[in-house]
């Protein structure tokens, strides 16, 4: 519940302006920590996703939360959120 609460004001802050903005590094900190699951290596290789993560900015931020990305990897909802937020047209 906590970690839900304080991803929505990190959400909120960013959404407003008041966010750092992207932090390349903890994103892609975030993506090799996904790298290490096998159903995300399959994703990440597909030529349908694999370039949204260096160039898709809403991509980018969606996977900037360590705590969403902690998430993801333990909850196969929050895998198949991932997929559907991929397959969101831009």
């Amino acid at each position: 519940m906590f970690s839900f609460l304080f991803e929505f004001i990190e959400s909120l802050f960013l959404c407003i302006g008041y966010g750092e903005g992207m932090n390349t590094k903890k994103i892609d900190s975030n993506i090799e920590l996904l790298k290490h699951q096998v159903w995300f290596k399959k994703i990440y290789e597909d030529e349908r996703y694999h370039r949204l993560f260096f160039v898709n900015r809403h991509v980018r931020g969606y996977l900037q939360s360590t705590i969403r990305v902690k998430r993801i990897i333990r909850s196969k909802e929050a895998q198949r959120k991932l997929i559907v937020y991929l397959d969101k047209p831009v």
